[in-house]
């Protein structure tokens, strides 16, 4: 049977009696924790309590970057470690990352200067994985680049290269990458509490399918925390009065047409009323506004954007644009959650708080991983399993993702393709739609997602929700949140039949993801 049957994967729950390597969490970090604990040759099971990239690791700006506002705040060492993973990232899952080009408009007279000799250094940093040379631009190719830009006022730009990719797929490719490795990665099923053997060390866990209602008391000989905000929550589990390790801090963005901002370059904004920067980034089509930096006192699975931050996007944008988006413009507003290590120091200020991880063992040996962004995911992966060889005393061996393709890449992908961020997946999705005219069809007008994905995501991308569908699979409800309620019924009647529920489960899944994508709706 498929590596990618659910019930292969949960029949190794029942019949494996011990794991070398027991992942909480099925984001970024914990991904990229599995899949290096895999490359090395231990046996690895993954559990996510909803879907692969649920929280945070679905809702970023889209960017593998060395972070231009961490090297103006002396932060070398992590820019520098950020520039590397990029490399690596753009040369493992080349389907999905892609050369973008950004533009400082500069409308000062010290502006130019000052960003160039900057990206100069960004460019140094790099070294041989470079993405390109950094530029200053006149005034009028600057207007050229960035349509819509506001002219008065401007004295030119300076142009600079990052990465941008579909951070939602690439979760997904993860989990498809470490269950080829033989790996076991199961969504939508919970940890619910943690065994402890009679000396108080960690030995295993106690897990719930959400889909059966089965429980399944699992051994390992190392545990990670890897739950990005929701870290917190299991360091409870394990210690009652543990002190916070995790400051949550909300990031919005919207989504509104790339009329906004014709072309194919992205505009960076430096220095915002906050002192964060604000990219406005070409995606999918549609343009992405973003982001804010605002403290939450505690982690929610589906946090919504609050009015002060929608309106200081809007605000800030149309500083820049010549015609400025309203709310009436906004297709999608989504917010994510950081998982910033807490301060210890009195610091308030997020945008002061490392975005270096941090890797705490407790004294049961709970392994907890915090902080970190997803262009390192990799490097943080390999660190956490660096500890958890020697915590578990596993046989040393050394990592090997750095060199480890990740599933559907293919060497010289063309990114304007249909069908291209399924990377070399797609010609056996085309093939389906041969097989079976009717998965041809589109799931909506104004969009190229086809029935076909939605059936693709069931068989082999562990879709098991119209939620997995249009956020995760093919990211509707983040493109244009009405359209997306507008496609729930299809995707529940191809999903039912492809996972064999009856029509009062279509009901139940289209009323559920209607309540959800209303919070993305203005």
């Amino acid at each position: 049977m498929s590596p990618f049957h659910r019930s292969t994967l949960l029949d190794r729950l029942a019949s494996q009696p011990e794991w070398d390597v027991l992942v909480i969490g099925g984001g970024a970090t914990g991904l990229g924790v599995a899949l290096d604990a895999l490359s090395r040759g231990y046996r690895t099971l993954l559990l996510e309590r909803d879907d692969f990239a649920k929280g945070t690791s679905s809702r970023s700006t889209k960017l593998v970057h060395g972070g231009v506002r961490y090297l103006a705040q002396g932060d070398v060492g992590l820019v520098r470690e950020a520039l590397h993973e990029r490399g690596l990232l753009l040369q493992n899952a080349p389907h999905l990352v892609r050369n973008l080009d950004f533009i400082i408009p500069n409308y000062r007279w010290w502006g130019g200067p000052f960003y160039t000799i900057g990206l100069k250094l960004y460019d140094w940093l790099a070294g041989r994985r470079s993405f390109g040379d950094s530029r200053h631009l006149s005034r009028t190719e600057t207007l050229r680049r960035l349509g819509n830009l506001r002219p008065e006022g401007l004295r030119g730009g300076v142009l600079y290269h990052d990465g941008q990719f579909d951070d939602a797929r690439l979760a997904i490719n993860l989990a498809q990458t470490a269950l080829e490795a033989g790996g076991t990665v199961l969504n939508h099923c919970a940890v619910t509490g943690l065994r402890k053997d009679a000396a108080g060390r960690l030995c295993g866990v106690q897990a719930h399918d959400q889909e059966t209602g089965r429980t399944y008391e699992l051994r390992a000989r190392v545990i990670v925390n890897a739950t990005g905000v929701f870290v917190d929550e299991l360091l409870r589990l394990d210690e009652p009065a543990a002190r916070p390790l995790v400051q949550p801090s909300q990031g919005v963005h919207l989504v509104v047409s790339q009329d906004f901002l014709p072309g194919n370059c992205a505009l960076m904004i430096p220095k915002t009323d906050d002192g964060r920067v604000l990219f406005a980034v070409p995606w999918q089509g549609r343009l992405l506004l973003g982001t804010t930096d605002t403290p939450l006192p505690a982690a929610s699975p589906e946090p919504r954007a609050q009015e002060e931050e929608i309106d200081f996007i809007l605000r800030t944008a149309g500083r820049y644009l010549s015609r400025a988006p309203t709310r009436a413009d906004v297709l999608s507003v989504f917010a994510g959650l950081r998982p910033l290590a807490a301060p210890t120091d009195g610091a308030t200020s997020t945008k002061e708080i490392s975005r270096s991880h941090k890797i705490i063992v407790s004294k049961s040996g709970l392994l907890t991983i915090t902080g970190g962004k997803w262009t390192t995911y990799r490097r943080m992966g390999e660190d956490v399993v660096d500890r958890a060889l020697k915590l578990g005393g596993l046989p040393p061996a050394p990592s090997r993702t750095a060199r480890l393709p990740i599933h559907g890449a293919q060497p010289t992908p063309d990114h304007h393709a249909p069908l291209a961020a399924y990377g070399t997946d797609a010609p056996a999705l085309r093939q389906l739609m041969r097989e079976q005219p009717a998965l041809a069809e589109k799931l909506v007008p104004g969009f190229d997602f086809t029935k076909a994905e939605v059936v693709w995501g069931a068989r082999y991308e562990l879709a098991r929700t119209v939620e997995d569908v249009l956020a995760r699979r093919v990211r509707l409800l983040f493109l244009d949140a009405r359209t997306a309620s507008q496609a729930a019924p299809t995707v529940a009647e191809l999903l039912a039949h492809e996972l064999g529920h009856d029509a009062t489960w279509q009901q139940q899944q289209v009323a559920e993801f209607t309540e959800l994508a209303r919070g993305y709706v203005l």
